[in-house]
């Protein structure tokens, strides 16, 4: 029987894109009755789903770390397909307003500090402006050299220049070092993965060969640097004004990306066994790095120490019939992995199969900073029923209109700067289906504009939220040195960019 929301020429498009008709009505189902948001039980604070680790423990899990690094195990895995275009909104604004661009906040801090900038000295010889603007019209020729001509707006974060030693070093170029320096296994081997948008894909491919001899000379290491993209078939439909599907002037469906949470099927895709996942703009300079390399190999180290935890509690749930030695590794599981029974268990066959549904699951390792005011997920305890678990939850998934859950938001001591480390198989090393691991009520519905129409956008539940929210957590707290986000053109003038 056909959707009465869909016609004959529409089923031929989702079939184009790999769309089931069923997929489509699910997402109109979302879009039309939007998912629950989060219930925020706490957040997670040291002693209560933070850990702190000793340096005997950190030296411990470096060992360890290094150990799992020269077997071969690990892969870097870095989302990268997002364009530019928030990092230079402000001076976009200041760009298409009619005032003099320096006599706003944003141009004038723009211009006084122009020098600092990476990508300053090609952006002057373009623009045919040497050292600072004179004139409003030099201004103006700066501004859009830069967004027009260079076309930083629009070009991908990881191929814009985000630090500058003998010559400018883009994000993608410092990722590929940093992570050169703690995926290198025994063989020589380096594996990085990169996320890219199709029609940039060839830029990546040739920046990569330019930087290839001298990354590789550094680290002794052969790159093995793979690249996807985003599939079509993850991409979500959106509703009109009218609360019907959105069509294009042609009479077609419109169809949107549907945000990062689409990347899980590209992670699982990615075939890893341990995978370090961080932002591309989340980078230090080449060189500044020995800190992030260091806790890196940390929580590499105790991720693979909680993998030999939770195969010893499985192979000890099996092998016992005894009700007792059962609650003592039920009770192991809630004090390591943050689950427990929704209801008090006494019968064996109960006991063990409670075990195994709460192990038998992907593991990530979350580092957390302590909370600074930057933008991104918080780790929290979050209500799942009658019990909690350890989740990242960022704004959107959480009603602020309500006073508690705005205060319990507003309460977390830290943040998840997307520094994770996921264990992708079980045991015995088969590899998860990460699908059955998503929440698929953690999806985002926004307000947005299509040709200045008005659109319901739905997108995926994010990639470290809702994507992972049937993972096992464990939140370990890093050091504030390791994280240096830059999430506007002005990230680059903190001194540790400099």
């Amino acid at each position: 029987m056909s959707s009465p929301d869909f016609t004959a020429t529409d089923r031929e498009q989702l079939a184009v894109r790999g769309i089931s008709v069923e997929e489509a009505e699910r997402q109109l189902e979302l879009l039309r009755h939007p998912p629950r948001k989060a219930r925020l039980d706490r957040p997670c604070v040291v002693g209560d789903g933070v850990i702190v680790l000793s340096a005997s423990e950190q030296d411990e899990a470096l060992g360890r770390g290094r150990t799992v690094v020269s077997a071969g195990r690990v892969t870097k895995f870095v989302p990268a397909s997002g364009a530019a275009t928030r990092m230079f909104q402000g001076l976009i604004a200041v760009a298409s307003g009619s005032a003099r661009p320096s006599s706003s906040d944003t141009g004038a801090l723009f211009f006084s500090r122009l020098d600092a900038f990476p990508f300053s000295r090609e952006l002057q010889e373009l623009a045919g402006v040497s050292g600072a603007p004179a004139s409003e019209a030099d201004e103006r020729a700066l501004l859009t050299t830069l967004l027009e001509t260079m076309g930083y707006a629009e070009m991908p974060k990881g191929l814009i220049p985000f630090h500058r030693h003998t010559r400018p070093q883009t994000a993608f170029r410092d990722q590929l070092e940093e992570g050169a320096a703690y995926t290198r296994a025994a063989s020589g081997d380096s594996r990085v993965h990169f996320t890219v948008a199709g029609d940039r894909r060839a830029d990546f491919e040739t920046l990569l060969e330019e930087v290839r001899e001298e990354i590789e000379g550094t680290h002794d290491c052969s790159l093995q640097v793979s690249f996807s993209e985003q599939q079509p078939s993850t991409d979500t439909i959106a509703l009109d004004a009218s609360g019907q599907p959105f069509r294009l002037a042609s009479g077609e469906l419109l169809f949107r990306p549907a945000g990062h949470g689409a990347l899980i099927e590209n992670l699982e895709s990615l075939g890893g066994d341990v995978v370090v996942i961080k932002n591309i703009d989340n980078i230090l300079p080449s060189g500044a790095t020995s800190e992030v390399v260091r806790w890196k190999l940390v929580l590499i180290g105790v991720l693979a120490n909680l993998e030999t935890e939770r195969d010893q509690l499985l192979a000890q749930s099996r092998a016992t019939s005894d009700a007792s030695q059962l609650q003592d590794i039920v009770g192991r599981v809630a004090a390591v992995f943050g689950r427990s029974p929704d209801r008090p268990l006494s019968d064996v066959v109960a006991l063990q199969a409670f075990i195994a549904s709460a192990l038998d699951r992907p593991l990530r390792v979350c580092g957390v900073v302590r909370n600074e005011g930057e933008p991104g997920g918080a780790p929290f305890w979050v209500a799942d029923g009658a019990r909690s678990t350890r989740q990242i939850v960022e704004s959107a998934q959480v009603d602020l209109t309500d006073p508690h859950q705005k205060r319990v938001f507003e309460s977390a001591t830290h943040f998840n700067p997307v520094d994770i480390v996921c264990s992708l198989r079980d045991g015995s090393g088969t590899a998860y289906q990460l699908g059955r691991f998503v929440d698929p009520q953690a999806a985002f519905v926004a307000r947005k504009t299509f040709d200045g129409r008005e659109l319901t956008a739905l997108e995926r539940p994010g990639l470290w939220n809702g994507g992972m929210a049937h993972w096992n957590t464990i939140n370990v707290e890093v050091p504030g040195s390791t994280f240096a986000p830059v999430k506007t053109v002005f990230d680059l003038l903190r001194p540790q960019h400099q």
